[in-house]
This record gives C-alpha cells, sequence and structure tokens, in this order.
C-alpha cells in the first residue's frame, strides 16, 4: 500500500520561507514522476512543480524563481522549498505521484494521480 505524507506546513509572514516535506511508504521514488500540487478554499487545484524520473523539473510561472523542488531516494522523500513567499502562497499543498513515464512537464499539466497525501496547510500573511 503506497501513501504519502506531507509535513512542514505552517503560518509564516511574507518574504519567509518554508520546506514542506513528503514522506513516502510503499514507495520508490525514483521510478515515478512527483509533485506538488496546491489548492486554497475558493479556488483552482494548481500544480505548483515536479520532477521525473530523469530528475527534470518543471515549475509553475508563479513559483518559478522561489521555489525548489528535490527529492532524496535514500530517504524516501520529496521536498519543496519555498522562499519569498506570498500572501497568493497560502493554500493547502499536497504531494502527488504521477504515471511513472509522465515529465515533469507532462504533470504540471495533469491532475491525474496515481497517488496524494492528505495535505499540509501553507499560509502567509503580511
Amino acid at each position: 500500500q503506497v501513501r504519502l505524507v506531507e509535513s512542514g506546513g505552517g503560518s509564516v509572514q511574507a518574504g519567509g520561507s518554508l520546506r514542506l516535506s513528503c514522506a513516502a511508504s510503499g514507495y520508490i521514488y525514483s521510478r515515478y514522476c512527483m509533485g506538488w500540487f496546491r489548492q486554497a478554499p475558493g479556488k483552482e487545484r494548481e500544480a505548483v512543480t515536479a520532477i521525473d524520473s530523469d530528475g527534470s523539473t518543471s515549475y509553475a510561472d508563479s513559483v518559478k524563481g522561489r521555489f525548489t523542488i528535490s527529492l532524496d531516494n535514500a530517504k524516501n522523500t520529496l521536498y519543496l522549498q519555498m522562499n519569498s513567499l506570498k500572501q497568493e502562497d497560502t493554500a493547502m499543498y499536497y504531494c502527488a505521484a504521477y504515471h511513472p513515464l509522465m515529465t515533469a512537464i507532462q504533470a504540471l499539466g495533469s491532475h491525474q494521480y496515481n497517488y496524494w497525501g492528505q495535505g499540509t496547510q501553507v499560509t502567509v500573511s503580511s
């Protein structure tokens, strides 16, 4: 059984940083395309970033240059480093696993997840 568990969310002032983690059990990150998406109340779900099995990454324009996705295969953990946070980054953030053959660019345009976690809340105040 695959399980993804996010952590690291919290409240931070604008301009601050947070690092989200996604721990996986029953799963091998290196074989799958992984990513983060977010959803704020009353807003559409938004793909934030993805990293595929080749290590290629892709980012939404709204976070490019501020967020960094990475993974530690030894720890079976996916990370999202978020810097220069803005109020519009406030949302529930979810870790997701896509089809193994999907590229990072394809994942950014897809909501077809094989698995996803329960989410972790990020709140950015002014």
